[in-house]
């Protein structure tokens, strides 16, 4: 070997735009997907797709199972499944509903302001006690959760319909109903100060997670890489704001009650409806599940549980009181879900939340999360679940019939999971 050759400096491999952003490749392709099935749909509708309008509907839509799919994340990253969480939504919404319209009615005076706020934290209470069962069994009698589950699947839906007896509940308290989405609303100006301070809380974490690495001596993206992440999020925040403040408030609804939009009169009036309270709750919901998984110990134990139980429990772990936290966890969740569909409906009824559990998993498989456990993220399970209520929205609007409404998700939900598999083997062999 020459001495030039000895010491000839090593070429670096140049890298694309998009490997200087250090974005998740499997992330761009979920966003990909959503875009060109907005698209199709769009073309399909006749552009009825991407109207505010529909848009607003759709985010509505999302939340409750969006919510329920953060927690699945968890149960299925520890290597469990949860078949109840659509018949445990149905027991929540049952007492939450029989709770507001009869039971504190009879305690305390009709419409009197603690009822909903009772009704709600006693809803997240029965929520968390079935959970909790649920992990017992799960962790502490060895019961296999597909087992488990499948049996609350069938228990706790019925559990339900003998708290109302078969019948449809309401209408529920007019508080109760601001966390369904169309019925509580932040308006224009409001809705663009929240956008606002999501703005700048974006670009302040993405600059401040900079300085961190800065000063810990880790490798950093370069500056404009940073500076165009921030200007993307900045963007993609603005114009999801800026599309639902342009869907106004229809002039007959507004006609029925011009003070509740600031009006003295209808005519002239022009309210637009701005960001949902529900997708603000899921917003939070999103945000702490966010922070239970990157930065807590819980997060890391159901993890590395996830990754290897075995050496989980060995390196002093309680994997056992884990399973509880997490499906007692799961539980909750599906008490908030339970707030926001029932909310929305401004009933209850004995059909709420069905298929609700396979729609969640599949949200959160499509979403990234690995069914062998260890691997997956909480925006891809919102993500996941945006797109299948694209999937099944777009289709009702085009006017496909529910049976091959159904073939197609469970169509996707098969090739989701195929490529997700080929996408590990293919990161892994690299």
């Amino acid at each position: 070997m020459s001495d030039q050759t000895a010491h000839a400096p090593k070429t670096q491999t140049k890298r694309s735009f998009f490997q200087e952003l250090e974005l998740d490749t499997r992330l761009l392709g979920m966003i990909g997907a959503f875009i060109l099935v907005a698209l199709v749909f769009n073309i399909m509708t006749e552009g009825r797709f991407l109207t505010p309008r529909n848009i607003f509907n759709l985010t509505i839509q999302t939340v409750s199972v969006a919510i329920m799919a953060t927690g699945m994340v968890f149960v299925i990253v520890t290597r469990h499944i949860d078949l109840s969480v659509g018949a445990v939504l149905a027991t929540c919404s049952a007492f939450m509903a029989m709770s507001q319209v009869r039971w504190l009615p009879e305690m305390l005076e009709l419409g009197h302001w603690a009822i909903p706020w009772i009704t709600i934290v006693g809803g997240l209470i029965i929520g968390a006690l079935i959970g909790a069962f649920n992990g017992w069994m799960i962790g502490y009698l060895s019961i296999p959760a597909f087992i488990v589950t499948l049996g609350g699947f069938l228990v706790w839906r019925n559990v339900g319909w003998y708290m109302t007896e078969g019948q449809t509940i309401g209408p529920l308290n007019e508080t109760f109903k601001t966390f369904g989405g169309i019925s509580g609303t932040l308006g224009g100006p409001v809705s663009w100060v929240v956008g606002i301070i999501a703005m700048i809380a974006t670009v302040v974490l993405i600059f401040n997670s900079r300085r961190v690495k800065t000063k810990h001596g880790f490798n950093v993206k370069p500056m404009w890489a940073e500076v165009s992440l921030a200007a993307i999020c900045v963007a993609a925040i603005a114009g999801f704001i800026g599309i639902l403040t342009s869907y106004s408030v229809p002039e007959r609804v507004v006609a029925r009650d011009p003070s509740r939009f600031g009006c003295e009169v209808a005519e002239g009036c022009t309210p637009v409806y701005g960001l949902p309270i529900s997708v603000l709750l899921l917003i939070a919901v999103a945000a702490a599940m966010t922070i239970i998984a990157q930065k807590t110990r819980l997060g890391r134990y159901i993890f590395a549980t996830g990754g290897n139980p075995d050496a989980a429990e060995l390196s002093g772990i309680n994997t056992r009181m884990l399973t509880v936290k997490i499906f007692t966890l799961m539980g909750i969740l599906c008490g908030l879900a339970a707030l926001v569909a029932s909310a929305r409906l401004a009933n209850h009824t004995n059909d709420i939340g069905t298929l609700d559990e396979l729609r969640v998993i599949a949200a959160a498989v499509i979403g990234g999360t690995a069914l062998s456990g260890g691997l997956g993220t909480i925006y891809g399970a919102i993500l996941g679940a945006l797109i299948m209520q694209s999937l099944q929205s777009g289709m009702a609007m085009v006017g496909v019939d529910a049976p091959l409404q159904n073939l197609v998700v469970g169509a996707v939900l098969v090739l989701a999971v195929f490529i997700d598999i080929q996408y590990r083997k293919r990161v892994g062999a690299k």
